[in-house]
């Protein structure tokens, strides 16, 4: 279950993409004419649209940005090139190179002081925590980035973080404060008057967690319902495994295994290798309680292939490097502050020393003065006495 939680999670950067898959052929006819930062931003765009739909198009439009904000050295575009191209490789499973490029993008964007995409980024690094089951590290980088979008008042992305907060405290058994967040989430969302399947997912994960299955599906199914009217095909496929895994727990193993079969598929089509590990577990599962032990071998094999290939012993190195690099570019950053304050107190020092000795030799100077006049007049009196005498 716990590989499970966490696929919901990952889903929010997209939220209201449906909306904006609505967009596409505007977006298309933008392209045909635009031309350099404009045409970064028309391709980035597009990703974002077709990323649910299509994932491999939506690589294509970011890798052909990222190649042009490099030639005309666009570097809010060079930004959200390589933060999208993390969203790519972080749903194929490869979480070493998703928080390379995750990196990549939040220094560009912390030297153009551009919060929302700050925001954006630390949200998705924060994803790789939690993947790798570093939940302080996760829930630090997640809130730092909810009270920006709090600060920008970004509705749709406060939405979204507050689901992916409830994920969070649900993935550490904080369930009361999870539904929270999930209730607050799904009614901000109403407000806005836009379908959001995940806070029903991801309360369905809840009562799958407390064993009530059939309440679980039910949310579930809602979810699924919602995802598919929008064309959102990643978010089907979040349902689609949650719901086979679900009844694969539940002892059902037919529809258990049509659904897994179902999101195996889609799962393939997309390129989305990340769910894989789920599924092929659940199906494992589903198998031995059939007692077809050979097919539930098998699938505990291709189980162990797919995870490996997330959270191997390398991966977890490459990782901790990673860490290392954002910790030592925060102590620079902390470096630099203090050596700046250090400059303004010497200059502010120095300032005071020079005004100190400007006043001292103002001072000799008007005593000076003074004493040159007291002589000056004194000598005019010797003279006046001396011609009177």
């Amino acid at each position: 279950m716990n590989e499970k939680a966490f696929i919901s999670f990952l889903l929010w950067v997209c939220f209201c993409s449906a909306v904006q898959a609505q967009k596409i052929d505007s977006l298309q006819a933008v392209l045909d004419t635009a031309k350099n930062d404009q045409r970064v931003k028309t391709l980035n765009e597009l990703f974002r649209a077709s990323l649910q739909r299509d994932p491999v198009m939506a690589l294509g439009y970011t890798r052909e940005a990222l190649n042009l904000a490099t030639e005309i050295n666009d570097q809010r575009g060079l930004a959200a090139s390589y933060n999208n191209l993390g969203i790519v490789y972080r749903n194929q499973g490869a979480l070493d190179k998703a928080l390379e490029y995750y990196i990549i993008s939040l220094k560009i964007y912390e030297t153009l002081q551009n919060k929302e995409g700050i925001a954006t980024t630390k949200n998705n690094i924060s994803t790789i925590y939690s993947i790798k089951k570093d939940y302080g590290q996760a829930m630090k980088y997640l809130e730092e980035s909810y009270n920006l979008f709090v600060e920008l008042k970004d509705e749709q992305k406060i939405i979204g973080s507050m689901n992916n907060l409830g994920n969070l405290n649900s993935e550490i058994q904080l369930f009361e404060k999870a539904v929270s967040y999930f209730s607050q989430a799904s009614q901000l969302s109403e407000k806005l008057g836009v379908k959001f399947a995940d806070p029903l997912i991801n309360l369905g994960n809840i009562y799958f967690r407390q064993g009530n299955y059939q309440r679980a599906v039910e949310q579930y199914e809602k979810g699924l319902a919602i995802e598919r009217e929008s064309g959102n095909r990643l978010g089907a496929l979040n349902a689609l495994t949650n719901i086979g895994i679900t009844y694969a727990r539940a002892k059902q193993p037919v529809p258990a295994q049509q659904y897994l079969d179902e999101a195996e598929k889609l799962c393939r089509e997309m390129e989305t290798h990340s769910f894989l590990p789920s599924i092929y577990k659940a199906s494992a599962e589903n198998f031995a309680t059939q007692g077809n032990w050979k097919a539930a071998y098998d699938m505990q094999q291709k189980y162990d292939d797919a995870r490996e290939k997330m959270y191997g012993e390398e991966s977890t190195r490459k990782i901790a490097q990673m860490e290392m690099v954002i910790d030592f570019q925060e102590k620079e950053k902390e470096f630099d502050l203090l050596r700046q304050e250090r400059e303004i107190t010497k200059l502010e020092l120095y300032n005071s020393r020079l005004f100190i000795i400007l006043m001292v030799m103002a001072a000799f100077l008007l005593i000076g003065g003074l004493n040159l006049a007291y002589l000056s007049k004194k000598k005019i009196i010797k003279r006046k006495k001396a011609s009177t005498a």
